[in-house]
């Protein structure tokens, strides 16, 4: 029976990356998509879809277990925080990989508040946060945003009164400067394998223009080291930063494949294929090789003529993209 990848939450821009960048290695593998919905913009790449439960439901993980089942799965690449958390935690349930960091590590980053006092044990660079609850006005410039918020909604810049926010809230300095995203990459092993950043423009939560630079790369080579020197992260994550007066500050750090994938890819750092090459090949990931350039993101659509939105299922359907 072939074997699968399993790649999770295909409706996003994340999902829809990965599941671009296993089709372009050409193995001999099924892609399977899962997806809290039954359609979504990730349907026309897999072999197959699933319909699964949130992950925070007590169903996700039995859900989870049938389909690798079924489908001789060899790989569980997850695309959203929570799913990475829900699946490192159960991943001995699973008789295959999961690709994320271990659960402690991705509990602690999808909370900011949680993730700033646990920099801040052993003096790794983090916004300056605290709780609504605990808030007297100690900075002279604050964003407001949800602790395990995701995609830069319900962010308040400055707002009159930022204790007025219940504590599923942090309070976190502005910081002034341009802002970065830097995702880099650690093997099994525990070895920093490399990293890529790229300055960027945001519409409605995601890139949507990203220009490869360098100039910070030591800087965030010596964040990234320390911060492996007291937590074991691995495979490939993502760090958003600002560039300040005072260095790189991150403030958010995400332990997945992010959503830049499918352009990081083109410009020499393919952690999707790394992930695939350690994780499902067993084989040593191939060296980065990144190369200068800009990408741009457009919106595209997937034309399924004359078919019911109830009938469209995975990359068989006939359809076209336009």
């Amino acid at each position: 029976m072939r074997k699968s990848i399993i790649v999770t939450g295909i409706g996003g821009v994340v999902g829809q990356g990965i599941l671009r960048n296993i089709a372009d290695l050409g193995l001999d593998v099924d892609i399977i998509g899962v997806n809290v919905t039954a359609v979504s913009a990730g349907n026309y790449l897999c072999d197959r879809v699933y319909e699964v439960p949130f992950s925070y439901d007590k169903a996700y993980i039995p859900a989870m277990q049938g389909i690798c089942k079924k489908e001789n799965t060899a790989l569980i690449i997850p695309s959203t925080d929570y799913e990475s958390f829900y699946l490192a935690e159960s991943k001995t349930v699973f008789n295959c990989p999961v690709a994320a960091s271990p659960a402690a590590i991705t509990k602690m980053c999808l909370d900011k508040f949680s993730n700033y006092e646990g920099f801040g044990k052993y003096d790794i660079p983090f916004a300056s946060s605290v709780l609504p609850s605990a808030y007297a006005g100690q900075f002279n410039k604050c964003v407001v945003k949800p602790r395990e918020g995701r995609g830069s909604r319900n962010i308040f810049v400055d707002p009159p009164n930022p204790a007025s926010f219940d504590d599923s809230y942090v309070v976190q300095e502005y910081l002034e400067g341009p802002e970065i995203t830097t995702t880099f990459y650690v093997r099994k092993d525990g070895a920093f394998h490399g990293l890529i950043t790229f300055e960027r423009e945001l519409e409605q939560g995601n890139t949507a223009k990203a220009e490869v630079i360098n100039d910070y790369d030591e800087e965030m080579k010596s964040i990234i080291r320390k911060m492996l020197s007291h937590y074991n992260f691995r495979g490939s994550c993502n760090i958003q930063s600002r560039v300040t007066a005072n260095g790189i500050i991150p403030f958010e750090i995400n332990c997945r494949i992010s959503g830049t994938n499918s352009i990081r890819s083109q410009f020499g750092f393919k952690d999707v294929a790394y992930t695939v090459q350690e994780y499902f090949l067993n084989e040593i990931p191939e060296a980065p090789d990144v190369k200068p350039g800009t990408a741009l993101r457009v919106m595209l659509d997937i034309i399924y003529p004359g078919k019911k939105l109830s009938e469209i299922t995975d990359k068989n359907d006939t359809f076209y993209i336009r």
